[in-house]
């Protein structure tokens, strides 16, 4: 007979998602040590919560309140503290937005977004959920995903939001494959009219890219030399920050 209390059952289910897996209802049962009644109603809770979403495959995955929260490893707290001074270093040379990513699905999360000034108006802010293809960072993330991945975006049918997004199997395979030769991505006027963005990856000590870091700056900036310098700087630094070797 499982003596746990209600607490200890629903954070068994939050526990079963400790590596970020995408899960089935009986994969969280077994992993909770919970019948599979309980369960699906904890995990029906969860999702009206919005700390888990439910995919069309039917399968749970962390929702944007888990990652608010920082249930995850490396946790979203730790990953922020980490990259928050080479962030700030990032802003005061650029003066535009700076942002920190993870992927989250078939999309990406912003976990810090610092801004100058006179930065260009965007929607990417902190807690946000935008599409992989259509964002320097998601971009970049794609780009170092599993093939798997990217076989999902392309079945979801990836929308179009400006005449520069790439939407295209065979443009996208082009794109990623650039971005993993380079290290970086450069995307201009793909989401947000009168915006670039610079983004490169961030590793963990084992070497696997576990976030990106971009600057969205004005259009007619594209061609100043220090934001790519900058973004490579800083995911080297919060990488360095991290473990991974140089």
């Amino acid at each position: 007979m499982d003596d746990r209390g209600v607490a200890q059952r629903v954070f068994a289910v939050a526990d079963a998602f400790e590596r970020g897996d995408a899960l089935t209802l009986s994969d969280v049962a077994r992993r909770a040590g919970l019948p599979v009644s309980t369960t699906h109603r904890l995990l029906k809770e969860w999702v009206d919560w919005g700390g888990l979403v439910r995919g069309d495959d039917g399968r749970y995955r962390v929702g944007l309140k888990l990652w608010r929260l920082g249930v995850r490893q490396p946790t979203a707290r730790r990953l922020r503290e980490l990259a928050l001074p080479y962030l700030e270093d990032l802003l005061e040379a650029t003066g535009e937005h700076v942002h920190l990513a993870v992927r989250d699905g078939l999309g990406v999360i912003y976990l810090e977004r610092l801004s100058g000034p006179g930065a260009i108006s965007v929607i990417s802010d902190v807690g946000a959920r935008l599409p992989l293809h259509a964002t320097g960072v998601g971009l970049v993330l794609l780009a170092h995903a599993s093939p798997e991945v990217l076989e999902e975006v392309l079945a979801a049918q990836p929308r179009k939001f400006l005449p520069n997004t790439l939407t295209g199997e065979r443009e996208l395979r082009s794109r990623l494959a650039n971005i993993r030769a380079t290290g970086i991505s450069v995307s201009i006027e793909e989401l947000t009219r009168g915006a670039f963005s610079v983004a490169a990856p961030v590793r963990d000590a084992g070497g696997e890219v576990v976030a990106a870091v971009s600057i969205i700056a004005h259009a007619e900036r594209r061609d100043e030399p220090q934001f790519a310098l900058g973004v490579r700087m800083a995911a080297r630094g919060i990488s360095g920050a991290l473990g991974a070797h140089p």
